[in-house]
């Protein structure tokens, strides 16, 4: 860790005063430099984070820039990690709150909108920015119960089943995030500041994203707040969304059979019910 703050340092060009853990004891951090004007968060490998999340957050931060996007600003990176011993990147810390003002269609519809920004910026896949065919990339766990090494119900069987034989749809990629939660949204004065935590960015169809971001809100705000997220994402880009069931079942199936540790003991209800409206509207 030395190194790897001595390097934050030389970057910034002023002494670290803290750094302080944002998620357990492993990273990312929160930097306090001297004169405490402004903070940057520090990301370096974890145990679940790899080098090439490290890679892949700092591309996503100079495409954001280039595009305008609402994302923190790559203030350096060293992804060979010949300077600081790993591969690293330092970024800005924006101001605002991860929790959400409400769960009002108003709120809903706005972030659907902040998606919609993403989205109008065409994109194939490059270096450290990959196709992605479902969300939160690390994570495979229609894989996982297929292969045995998870538990499965009648219904997740069935869906993904269907979801096998439905295939990929064909679609124009675009530029992702690929891991739009609730908690990966900064918001300020009830407008959303940002996009934070771009591991898993990269170039897929924006069902990839909007439908993640539909099965979020249906577990936090219930049934009816995914088509507000849809209205949002419709109204800002002007046309409709495509294969909004097959990417709403891919989202469901892209969790854990069961949702004990999502902080709500209606989360794996919720998830059901979303995957079954979706297979309900399937073609």
């Amino acid at each position: 860790m030395r190194e790897i703050l001595a390097w934050a340092a030389a970057s910034l060009g002023r002494p670290i005063l803290a750094a302080h853990p944002l998620h357990d004891d492993q990273g990312p951090w929160r930097l306090v430099v001297a004169d405490r004007s402004e903070q940057y968060v520090l990301r370096a490998p974890t145990p679940r984070v790899g080098a090439s999340m490290i890679a892949t957050g700092a591309t996503a931060l100079q495409v954001a820039e280039e595009h305008g996007l609402p994302a923190p600003r790559l203030v350096a990176a060293d992804l060979s990690g010949r300077q600081a011993g790993v591969p690293t990147s330092l970024e800005t810390l924006l101001p605002g709150t991860t929790a959400w003002p409400t769960g009002a269609p108003e709120t809903l519809r706005a972030a659907g909108a902040a998606l919609a920004r993403l989205h109008g910026v065409p994109m194939t896949p490059r270096e450290h920015l990959p196709f992605r065919p479902r969300p939160i990339a690390v994570d495979d766990f229609a894989t996982d119960r297929r292969t045995g090494r998870m538990p499965t119900t009648p219904l997740l069987a069935q869906a993904d089943e269907l979801i096998t034989a439905h295939g990929l749809p064909p679609e124009d990629t675009v530029y992702l995030h690929g891991d739009v939660w609730p908690g990966n949204m900064i918001w300020n004065d009830g407008s959303v500041a940002a996009l934070i935590d771009w591991q898993t960015a990269g170039a897929g169809a924006p069902g990839v994203d909007l439908c993640e971001l539909r099965k979020q809100v249906a577990i936090t705000f219930g049934p009816d707040a995914p088509d507000h997220v849809l209205t949002g994402w419709q109204q800002a880009t002007g046309r409709k969304a495509e294969h909004v069931a097959y990417w709403d079942a891919v989202a469901a199936l892209n969790t854990p059979t069961t949702l004990a540790d999502w902080g709500s003991s209606h989360a794996t209800a919720r998830r059901d019910e979303f995957l079954e409206r979706a297979l309900r509207r399937l073609p």
